[in-house]
């Protein structure tokens, strides 16, 4: 695993653990929310990863960007559907988005490279 892959995994569950730990029932309730609205639905949850990863890119959250990348990774888009997900996004986002399709590919081909091996 890459280490770029790595890093944003152990932070991530460190920091939603720190977050939890404070029992603050509002932010536990958004949690649950976020879970359980990138479940199957009249949506599968695959459609709903992708709608999340144009959303993230539009509003230029690269940590949002990154999650829902990994979900898509996992659910099995390709590559190619990434490519078009990133041409919506910048569509209806504009040319400010471009910095974060950038980051965005690269953490998709550190994605695939961990399957390359």
């Amino acid at each position: 695993m890459s280490q770029k892959i790595k890093e944003f995994r152990e932070y991530r569950t460190m920091m939603n653990k720190r977050l939890l730990a404070t029992d603050n029932l509002i932010i536990k309730r958004i949690f649950n929310l976020d879970t359980n609205t990138y479940t199957d639905g009249a949506l599968s949850s695959t459609t709903k990863e992708m709608l999340g990863l144009v959303s993230s890119m539009v509003l230029r959250c690269d940590d949002c960007v990154k999650y829902h990348l990994e979900k898509c990774f996992e659910q099995g888009v390709t590559k190619p559907e990434i490519l078009e997900i990133f041409a919506v996004a910048n569509l209806v986002g504009g040319t400010i988005v471009i910095p974060h399709t950038r980051r965005a590919l690269e953490f998709w081909e550190e994605l695939e490279s961990t399957i390359e091996k």
